[in-house]
């Protein structure tokens, strides 16, 4: 009982880095109606800057840090400005496949300048752990959690309640109509990019705090993606709670392979099977808006 709460709470904290991957793909379709599968690479590149600003330019990590969201603040309005912003009322599919090749880019930037071999962050938090339940945790990991929490609270509470969140949802859900009502549909393009690029840099900055970090960990994004379609692709909370779901699947269902079929590779597809098991009783996720068309 005690390795199944372990698996347990273990999946907690890798879901919760699920979930702050997802909601910087649910921040983007909730504004443009456009799948972003270029999340991931966006995580890798806000770890590799962190580091780098870190460990060869020796400056202490909570400046570096910062300097890091800043940079993603930049990288999101270069992408939304210089990539995205000319195919505005082209086909979703067209945007989607440009995000598909700005993946590929992006890897091979980071391989060029940074190498393919794991690089490690200097030790940031305290590596004594602390015992909940009885169980060892380290201090990363329920920073990761916090900060994940924190995060989903801010955006629900932006998206809610906020003028500019009210139009980024306006405009997803009609951009013609949206621009008619005086709303810079082109800002609000901007604004969801940056806010996908901060929230995956500090998805990125946990990750390396954690394990290390190398030229593959975009492939998190393919990763998150059955998180976003369980949670629905345009809600927060399914985006966190979609995230808890498979990361906490994940561990326990990998573990229990491992341990009664010596199934050591069972953890990477155990969420897929689940998403199409769910997928099949919900089309729209758990949390996703259910789209009717009349003819």
């Amino acid at each position: 009982m005690e390795y199944y709460l372990q698996l347990f709470i273990n999946g907690l904290v890798v879901g919760s880095l699920y979930s702050l991957v997802a909601l910087g793909f649910v921040i983007i379709y909730k504004a443009t109606k456009v799948v972003n599968f270029a999340q991931g690479e966006l995580v890798m590149v806000g770890a590799y800057i962190c580091f780098s600003l870190t460990v060869q330019f020796h400056i202490p990590f909570i400046w570096a840090f910062f300097l890091t969201l800043g940079f993603s603040v930049l990288l999101g309005l270069v992408i939304e400005k210089m990539i995205l912003r000319p195919l505005i009322g082209e086909e979703p599919i067209m945007v989607i496949m440009v995000t598909i090749g700005m993946s590929s880019v992006l890897k091979s930037l980071v391989q060029l300048f940074w190498g393919t071999q794991i690089r490690v962050y200097p030790q940031v938090l305290p590596t004594e752990p602390i015992f909940i339940a009885g169980l060892p945790v380290a201090p990363v990991y329920i920073a990761a959690f916090i900060l994940s929490a924190v995060l989903f609270a801010i955006f629900s509470i932006f998206f809610k309640y906020s003028r500019t969140g009210i139009a980024m949802r306006a405009t997803a859900f009609d951009q013609q109509a949206a621009q008619s009502m005086g709303i810079g549909i082109k800002n609000i393009f901007a604004m969801s990019w940056c806010i996908a690029c901060i929230v995956s840099a500090v998805g990125g900055v946990i990750l390396g705090n954690i394990n290390g970090i190398n030229s593959h960990i975009g492939h998190l994004g393919l990763k998150v993606f059955p998180a976003v379609i369980l949670g629905g692709l345009d809600s927060l909370l399914g985006a966190a709670l979609g995230g808890l779901i498979v990361g906490v699947l994940e561990n326990i269902c990998g573990g229990a392979a491992k341990q009664f079929f010596g199934l050591g590779g069972f953890r990477e597809v155990a969420a897929f099977i689940v998403l199409v098991i769910i997928l099949m009783i919900k089309p729209y996720g758990l949390f996703g808006t259910k789209e009717i068309e009349r003819v």
